[in-house]
């Protein structure tokens, strides 16, 4: 966290005077709050990295809670995967796992105290007759007629509610506020709704449910949250808490709100990932090409790419929309220092060295990490016949064309210099089927006692022992850069990338990949970054995913589709 702590923000400078003030008594106690009804994605990991990351840098707390106040739309496994997802980016809550079920009991006494005082009523119009009620922007409210219930009536009518006497939609708990507020939100939102499901955790016990807006900072309010950190959509929302906190006269937690995540080529609303999952756009929330933690790992994304890119962003109070490639550069950069360099040919086409002994085979040195000595080198076995890139042939060559071709002279990879001498096809298809070549055995190890230079360095595997796999290469889910940008004028599924995952079957790999496990990063030479996919090793199948490729050739490829 060493870059995110070292940046300044105004989120910082509020912290610094508070301290310098001594407000409440120079702690900070920070939380992450999410909603257990989806799985976490990158713009909650940039909330992850600066609630805990404020909270280290000042020697402070932050806890994980988790808003459950709508069972109809969460589940234990969002809790779960939550909670894996906060650890596995190196964050820990220790003791402090909080869940606003657990201040259901003190939220419903919050309610009764506001009932009593004249400050909140029971209503019983509709969900359409309380917006059509609640005015516009420009034009103010006007009071429900049943705003005038005594604290008596709303009282026996509350208690009612709660015990399940009534049908969901009947009756709301609403504050009694102001409906000629320039503020919508404080035109007497509704804090208290019947919902007749099942919670994950507290099961049928309550017939009512706290709204978002009610529980939320009665909760930071009862953990002692110093600072409450929120994004933007929720600086509207701030007065409201504020008067709750106030008419409840409980501990005040200070709301500071940042820039939520914009990031480009990309979605990041729960509901619309929660469509794409449930309409099989794609196979699940661990998609690999899902904006999900969960998906980003399955990927081969690191803790430590994402959290870099975290800090690279910063925070401000303005909103803007991030270029992912900045996001792309963080993996690259982070695996060129630790992945593994290995041998792979995704497109193979067979080439055989004719002046190659037949039953000859050597065990060659090739470097693990160029970028880290210390991680040594390995043997790959190099034989009469191997496998190429398809791409690393062509039957005519060109100028600026340095790879392989009849009369032109490369050097593979950690091997020899060969020469091709030949190709055959097939006369169905004309696809050439095997490229013959002979070898000069003077220039073992990629270098000529004679001087000689050749500009094309290709990468191979010897047929006799590389293993075979599945590779999945992932792209960009969405096509333009801004999928849910309404001046696009189409629905953002229009735009999903049809080419974002391609299956390549039977590629070759050198033998070194035969013991691999998952979460193990690899940058196949001159291919890309990949990774073992995770929940295929649990079903005893070896497919490799591409994390990203080596550059970033998406910017040329929109340039060529202009």
């Amino acid at each position: 966290m060493n870059s995110e702590n070292s940046s300044h923000n105004f989120i910082r400078e509020i912290i610094d005077e508070d301290i310098k003030d001594n407000k409440h008594g120079g702690k900070i106690v920070t939380r992450f709050p999410p909603e257990p009804n989806g799985y976490l994605h990158i713009g909650h990991a940039k909330s992850i990295c600066l609630n805990f990351g404020i909270a280290k840098e000042y020697g402070g707390i932050c806890s994980l809670r988790f808003d459950d106040t709508n069972p109809a739309k969460e589940e234990s496994e969002y809790v779960e995967s939550i909670k894996e997802d906060v650890k596995w980016l190196g964050f820990d809550w220790q003791d402090r796992l909080y869940f606003t079920s657990d201040y259901f009991d003190k939220l419903y006494e919050f309610a009764i105290k506001l009932i009593s005082e004249g400050k909140a009523y029971v209503d019983s119009l509709s969900m359409e007759q309380i917006r059509d009620y609640r005015g516009t922007l420009k034009e103010p409210g006007k009071d429900s007629p049943y705003r005038s219930r005594s604290v008596e009536e709303n009282v026996e009518l509350f208690e009612k509610m709660k015990d399940g006497q009534f049908n969901e939609g009947s009756h709301v708990l609403r504050a009694k506020i102001d409906m000629s507020s320039a503020n919508i939100n404080m035109r007497d939102p509704v804090i208290y709704r019947i919902i007749k499901t099942s919670h994950h955790r507290t099961a049928s016990k309550f017939n009512i449910y706290p709204t978002y807006d009610f529980a939320h900072g009665q909760s930071d309010s009862l953990e002692g949250v110093t600072h409450s950190l929120c994004t933007l959509e929720f600086e509207d929302h701030r007065p409201l808490y504020d008067w709750f906190i106030k008419e409840l006269g409980i501990h005040v937690s200070r709301q500071i709100e940042f820039a939520r995540l914009n990031l480009s080529f990309t979605i990041l609303s729960k509901r619309k990932l929660s469509e794409l999952v449930k309409n099989n756009h794609v196979s699940g929330w661990d998609d690999p090409r899902m904006p999900t933690i969960s998906g980003l790992r399955r990927r081969g994304f690191t803790p430590e790419s994402i959290i870099n890119f975290c800090n690279q962003i910063g925070v401000s109070k303005n909103n803007s929309l991030i270029d992912i490639s900045l996001l792309e550069y963080c993996i690259r950069i982070d695996l060129n220092k630790k992945a593994l360099r290995v041998m792979a040919v995704l497109n193979p086409l067979k080439v055989i060295i004719d002046n190659y002994p037949d039953d000859l085979e050597e065990q060659l040195d090739a470097i693990n990490n160029p970028e880290d000595e210390s991680m040594g080198t390995r043997k790959v076995p190099f034989s009469k016949i191997l496998y190429i890139e398809r791409d690393d042939f062509r039957e005519q060559s060109s100028k600026k064309y340095f790879r392989l071709s009849p009369g032109k002279e490369v050097r593979l990879r950690y091997a020899y210099f060969v020469t091709c001498t030949g190709f055959t096809k097939d006369e169905s298809t004309g696809q050439v089927t095997e490229v013959h070549c002979t070898y000069d055995p003077r220039t073992k190890g990629g270098s000529s006692p004679d001087g000689r230079k050749v500009k094309g360095t290709i990468h191979w595997v010897s047929q006799k022992h590389c293993i075979e796999s599945e590779v999945r290469l992932y792209d960009r889910l969405f096509s333009v850069s801004e999928p849910d940008s309404v001046k696009n004028g189409k629905d953002y599924k229009e735009y999903f990338n049809q080419d974002s995952l391609k299956t390549l079957k039977s590629c070759k790999l050198e033998p070194s990949l035969r013991e691999v496990r998952p979460y193990c990063n690899y940058q196949f030479e001159r291919l890309g970054y990949f990774c073992i996919d995770p929940v295929e090793y649990e079903n005893n199948k070896i497919v490799f995913n591409r994390t990203i490729s080596l550059r970033d050739t998406w910017a040329k490829i929109q340039d060529s589709n202009k």
